[in-house]
């Protein structure tokens, strides 16, 4: 079993479900509501206990009543969680969703004043004790000590996640044995396809790149392209997490030694059965 440590940000989300998108200034009715755990590392932790793996997860966390929703989320799906840094006073980062009956499809208001969590936090942690480290890209002047103590002086492999561009993000690339980009990173960055982003990255790394509707495409350590075919749901219901899932399979099979074109395979299928689905059960349930 991996024992994997995600690193991130965790985030209440209010999920509202409603008939079709409302057009802009309008009034709609939600045919429901729910309040769910949320945040990339947040979810990619999740996934990774519902798999299987030894999941940890650390950031900061409100002492503020709606944080009990992530803790409740933690505790029932047995993520060990109690290395967060408790921000005293602060509220947690919200997501206000809309989320489309009609395709699945959801948008995202997104509110925080929250603290990044510190690299000092970081540093006092026994990083050796895991077998794998997750980190989201973002907050670089606190990522890039956190990475590099990871790797470079405890020498436990590491994944990055791509999502967003963020200045100075590509110098990081080197410094992460696994790398996730984001449709969205790569369109922003001018890129076609996932192909043409991959193709574009140094001889040696091992990258993934989700593209919707179309998959995900790898490149492996000798400069392959491997491609894993949408594995779409009978009705897509929920596609709001669907990366996270993707991401947490990815990590799960390289972790356990699976070969990347299985894992491809593998991360590909649970994101499609993730999105004919509401929330972040697994198929067995």
């Amino acid at each position: 079993m991996a024992r994997v440590l995600c690193v991130g940000v965790a985030t209440l989300d209010i999920v509202n479900l409603v008939d079709n998108y409302p057009a802009e200034d309008s009034e709609v009715r939600a045919l429901s509501q729910q309040l769910r755990a949320g945040g990339n590392a947040t979810n990619t932790a999740l996934v990774l206990a519902r798999l299987g793996a030894e999941s940890h997860w650390v950031g900061n966390l409100s002492d503020q009543s709606q944080a009990q929703v992530v803790r409740d989320a933690f505790a029932h799906f047995g993520v060990d969680a109690s290395r967060a840094r408790v921000c005293a006073g602060s509220c947690l980062p919200t997501s206000y969703i809309t989320l489309s009956k009609a395709n699945g499809s959801r948008s995202i208001v997104h509110y925080r004043d929250m603290p990044e969590y510190a690299a000092e936090d970081f540093l006092q942690l026994d990083i050796r004790s895991f077998d794998w480290v997750h980190f989201e890209g973002r907050a670089l002047e606190q990522l890039v000590p956190m990475m590099r103590r990871a790797r470079g002086m405890c020498g436990v492999p590491i994944s990055l996640e791509v999502e967003k561009p963020r200045p100075g993000i590509e110098d990081l690339f080197e410094e992460a044995d696994l790398l996730f980009f984001s449709r969205d990173y790569a369109q922003k960055r001018g890129f076609a396809s996932a192909q043409a982003l991959l193709t574009q990255l140094p001889r040696g790394s091992l990258a993934t790149c989700t593209w919707g509707d179309q998959g995900a495409w790898a490149l492996d350590f000798e400069g392959k392209l491997l491609h894993a075919p949408a594995q779409q749901p009978g009705k897509v219901m929920d596609t709001l997490g669907a990366g996270d899932v993707f991401n947490a399979a990815m990590l799960h099979a390289v972790s356990t030694g699976m070969q990347l074109e299985e894992a491809l395979q593998t991360a590909v299928c649970l994101a499609g059965e993730h999105c004919g689905r509401e929330g972040l059960g697994m198929p067995d349930e």
